[in-house]
C-alpha cells in the first residue's frame, strides 16, 4: 500500500474520532469563555474588597468622618451615574435584569446593546467605584452581567447560533464563581435566569459552572461565604423562627421589590426629559442620604454588609435596627441608579432581621440569621430553590436543611400573595424597551452615501 494513502487514510481516521478543528473550536472557545469568566469574578471579588476597605479605613480614620462620608459619597455616585449614562449605558443596577432581557431578545444587536465586553468593563470599574464612596451595593449581580456579556462574546467569535443558552450559562458561572456556590449557579440559572427548564442548555450550564468554579478555585481556594455553621431547632421557639423568618422575610422583601419597581418607575418618568442632568441629581441626593443613614449607623450599612451577616451567622447578632438601616441604604443606592447588586446587601438585610427575631425569641442567633437570610432573599427574588441552595452552600449548615427549604418556600409564598412581579423580570422589561427603543432610532437615522 502507498504511504500517501496509508497517511490519508489515518488522517480520515483521527478525523471521524476527534472532528476537525472547525469542529474543536467553538468548544475550545467555549470553554475558554467559562475559565476566563472564574478568573475575571475573583480579580473582580478582590478590587471590590479593597475599594470597600480603603473607604472604611479613610472615614473611619479621619476626625471628621461625618463630612468625610457626606463629601465622598454623593460625588462617588454623581461620577458613577455620569459614567453609566455617558460612557457605559445600559450598566445600571444589578446587571440580572440585563441578562434577563437578552435573553428574551431575538436581535443580536439588541443583545450587544445589554451585554458586551465594554459594559464588563464599566460594570466592574462602577461597581468598584460605588463601594469605594460607600455605596450600599454587592458585586455579585453585576458578575452574572459580566458572565453573560463574555458568553455573548464567546458566542460571536466561536461561530455559536445558541446566544440565549450561553448568557444562561454565563450568569449560572457568574454566580458559582462569585460566591463558590456551582449548585446555586446552575438552579439560579433554572429558576430565575429561564424560568422553566431548558434541556438542551443543561449541560452548556453545566460545563461553564464547573470550567468557571475550577478556575475560581485554583485563584482562591475552596471556602464557604459566610464560613461553617452547624446549628438546627432544638426547641418549640426555635421552629416558630420559621414561620416569623419565612412570613416576615418574605414580605419585607416583596415590599423591598414593590417599591423599587414603583419609585424606580417614577424616577425614569422625572428623570426622561432631561436624562444626564436629572440622573445625576437623582444619584446625588440618594448618595447624600445613603451618607446620612451610614453615618447613623456608625458605619455599619455602607458596603456589601458581608461583615455584619457574617458575623450573625458565628452567632454575634448586630444592633437591633441595623436590619431597617441597611434596607434603606440599600434601596436609595438601587433607586440612585449606579451600577451594583441587591445580592450581598439583601443577604446582610436578611441576617440581620433574623438574628433581631432571635434576640427577642431568645433563640441561636446564628439558626436565626440563616432562617433570615432565607426568607427574605426567598421573598426579594421570588426564587424558593436558588434560596434555599444558595443558603446551604454559603454557610455549609446541613443540620438546618428541612428549615431553610421550608422557610424559603413560605417566604416566597407569602411574597407572591403580596407582589406578584419578581423584582428582577419587572426590572428587565424595561432594558428589553430601551434595546428595542435604541435600534428603531439607529433605524430612522438617515444614512450618508
Amino acid at each position: 500500500m502507498p504511504l500517501p494513502y496509508r497517511k490519508s487514510k489515518v488522517l480520515r481516521r483521527s478525523r471521524v474520532l476527534w472532528g476537525s478543528f472547525s469542529q474543536w473550536r467553538p468548544r475550545l472557545v467555549f470553554w475558554i469563555g467559562a475559565i476566563t469568566i472564574g478568573i475575571v469574578s475573583v480579580g473582580f471579588a478582590e478590587a471590590a474588597d479593597l475599594a470597600q476597605r480603603t473607604f472604611l479605613s479613610i472615614t473611619s480614620s479621619s476626625q471628621n468622618a461625618f463630612l468625610l462620608s457626606l463629601l465622598i459619597t454623593p460625588i462617588g455616585f454623581m461620577l458613577s451615574a455620569y459614567l453609566a449614562a455617558r460612557v457605559f449605558p445600559n450598566s445600571q443596577g444589578s446587571g440580572i435584569p440585563q441578562a434577563i432581557a437578552a435573553r428574551h431578545l431575538h436581535d443580536d444587536e439588541d443583545r450587544g446593546r445589554l451585554l458586551s465586553l465594554r459594559i464588563a468593563v464599566g460594570k466592574i470599574v462602577l461597581t468598584v467605584l460605588g463601594l469605594f464612596c460607600g455605596a450600599s451595593i454587592g458585586r455579585e449581580g453585576p458578575t452574572v452581567q459580566v458572565g453573560g456579556s463574555i458568553m455573548l462574546t464567546v458566542a460571536r467569535c466561536g461561530g455559536i447560533a445558541q446566544a440565549r443558552g450561553l448568557i444562561l450559562a454565563g450568569s449560572a458561572a457568574g454566580i458559582a464563581a462569585a460566591f463558590n456556590t456551582p449548585l446555586a449557579g446552575i438552579v439560579f440559572a433554572i429558576e430565575e435566569m429561564s424560568r422553566a427548564y431548558e434541556s438542551r442548555a443543561n449541560g452548556v450550564v453545566l460545563t461553564a459552572v464547573v470550567l468557571s468554579g475550577l478556575a475560581a478555585l485554583g485563584l482562591a481556594g475552596n471556602y464557604n461565604y459566610f464560613g461553617e455553621a452547624s446549628v438546627a431547632p432544638t426547641e418549640v421557639k426555635d421552629w416558630a423562627l420559621v414561620v416569623i423568618c419565612g412570613v416576615g422575610g418574605g414580605g419585607l422583601g416583596a415590599s423591598f421589590s414593590g417599591f423599587a419597581l414603583h419609585f424606580g418607575q417614577r424616577v425614569r418618568r422625572w428623570v426622561h426629559p432631561r436624562p444626564l442632568q436629572r440622573a445625576v441629581i437623582v444619584a446625588g441626593l440618594c448618595g447624600l442620604a445613603v451618607a446620612i443613614v451610614g453615618v447613623a449607623s456608625d458605619g455599619a450599612t455602607f458596603g456589601t454588609g458581608y461583615e455584619q451577616a457574617r458575623g450573625a451567622v458565628e452567632g454575634h447578632a448586630p444592633p437591633l435596627m441595623f436590619f431597617t438601616e441597611k434596607l434603606v441604604a440599600s434601596f436609595l443606592s438601587m433607586l440612585s441608579g449606579i451600577p451594583g447588586g441587591i445580592f450581598a446587601p439583601s443577604l446582610a438585610i436578611g441576617a440581620g432581621f433574623g438574628s433581631t427575631v432571635g434576640s427577642l425569641f431568645g433563640s441561636s442567633i446564628a439558626l436565626a440569621a440563616i432562617l433570615g437570610m432565607a426568607g427574605y432573599f426567598s421573598g426579594i427574588v421570588q426564587a424558593p430553590m436558588t434560596a434555599f441552595v444558595i443558603i446551604l452552600e454559603m454557610t455549609g449548615d446541613h443540620q438546618a436543611v428541612m428549615p431553610i427549604m421550608a422557610v424559603s418556600m413560605i417566604g416566597y409564598i407569602t411574597s407572591r400573595i403580596l407582589t406578584h412581579e419578581p423584582l428582577y423580570h419587572g426590572l428587565s422589561r424595561v432594558f428589553i424597551a430601551s434595546a428595542i427603543r435604541a435600534r428603531r432610532s439607529a433605524e430612522k437615522r438617515p444614512t450618508g452615501d
